[in-house]
């Protein structure tokens, strides 16, 4: 069984990464979880507009600016991931930092291209 992956700043819009990402995750057979500013439903996941308790999150990977990670960064500290990616555009030293503390591994990669290449 696959790793469970949270999407954080997941789009409804079909041509933003991030619904790709989560739709190339699912292809893969991945679980994924999503969070974002609007509800409904991408592939077969639903994407929630509330902050979730999940457990068991292997990866966060990132669709946000680093600003607007900020009032995010507990949230993903709690879920204690093994890793965090972030995508292009970002990039945030301050968060890989506090990562770095918590012993959360990170990366500064693409989720696609991972994917594409078997790296995920």
């Amino acid at each position: 069984m696959n790793k469970t992956t949270l999407v954080i700043g997941a789009s409804l819009k079909p041509e933003r990464y991030s619904n790709i990402a989560i739709k190339r995750l699912r292809s893969h057979n991945h679980e994924v979880k999503a969070f974002g500013l609007r509800s409904g439903e991408v592939a077969d996941v639903t994407i929630d507009t509330e902050l979730m308790p999940y457990k068991n999150v292997d990866t966060v990977t990132l669709y946000l600016n680093p600003q607007n990670q900020k009032p995010y960064y507990d949230y993903i500290i709690g879920l204690n991931p093994k890793r965090v990616i972030f995508n292009p555009g970002t990039e945030n030293p301050e968060f890989y930092n506090i990562l770095e503390q918590k012993n959360i591994n990170y990366e500064v990669a693409c989720t696609l291209v991972l994917l594409s290449t078997q790296q995920y």
